[in-house]
């Protein structure tokens, strides 16, 4: 079990309150002992996934504080989208839709958003046959899903419709940028990541092919 308090997840996140982080602890106990039975993430994460994925998530919540539906595709072991639904449940009438198609994963997703009663539905789909299933959000998230230009394509039914993308990149993110730009057009702004020295989130607007 990580090391968690509420400082380090206000400082990625922004103001929350003390019930929430006590929440997320419990979460991740949840995940920890869903973790050993159905890989939810990398075994190497293990030992730090206050860090490594909670905080990771949670500061998607401080870049949109006035943002109330949202959309995680590939949602997994639930980075950044569970992690999200414990935060918005502090936002009056905001929810986030949890679009997974794995279906061991969707129900881990399902049994926590029972457990803890989250602003959240889970999607068991794929991506590209959810598009009728969810309503234009506000924020599209996804964390450890695909390339930049494959994840344009999947979320572009969102983009193109005035959505906003989060989207948490690695140290290469530079070089899936410039690949990007070449079929799409878009506005992006580059938040360091608060947990990773070489990763950033990528907000990204305006999205509309060249």
């Amino acid at each position: 079990m990580s090391a968690a308090s509420w400082a380090s997840l206000q400082e990625a996140a922004g103001p929350v309150s003390r019930e929430t982080f006590d929440r997320l602890v419990e979460f991740e106990r949840v995940f920890q002992k869903w973790n050993r039975r159905i890989n939810l993430a990398a075994q190497s994460t293990q030992d730090d996934v206050w860090r490594r994925h909670i905080l990771d998530s949670a500061q998607l919540a401080r870049i949109a504080p006035e943002a109330k539906n949202w959309v995680d595709l590939g949602s997994g072991g639930g980075f950044p989208g569970l992690v999200l639904a414990f935060l918005l449940a502090e936002r009056n009438g905001a929810s986030i839709d949890l679009i997974e198609s794995n279906r061991k994963k969707a129900s881990f997703l399902q049994t926590v958003v029972g457990q803890f009663n989250l602003p959240a539905r889970v999607v068991a789909r794929r991506i590209d046959d959810s598009y009728s299933l969810v309503p234009t959000p506000q924020i599209v998230t996804a964390r450890a899903l695909a390339s930049l230009p494959m994840l344009l394509d999947l979320a572009a039914p969102w983009l193109t419709k005035g959505a906003h993308g989060l989207l948490h990149k690695g140290r290469d993110y530079r070089a899936e940028v410039a690949e990007s730009a070449q079929r799409w057009s878009f506005d992006l702004v580059e938040h360091a990541s608060v947990t990773d020295a070489h990763g950033v989130i990528l907000e990204l607007t305006g999205l509309r092919t060249l």
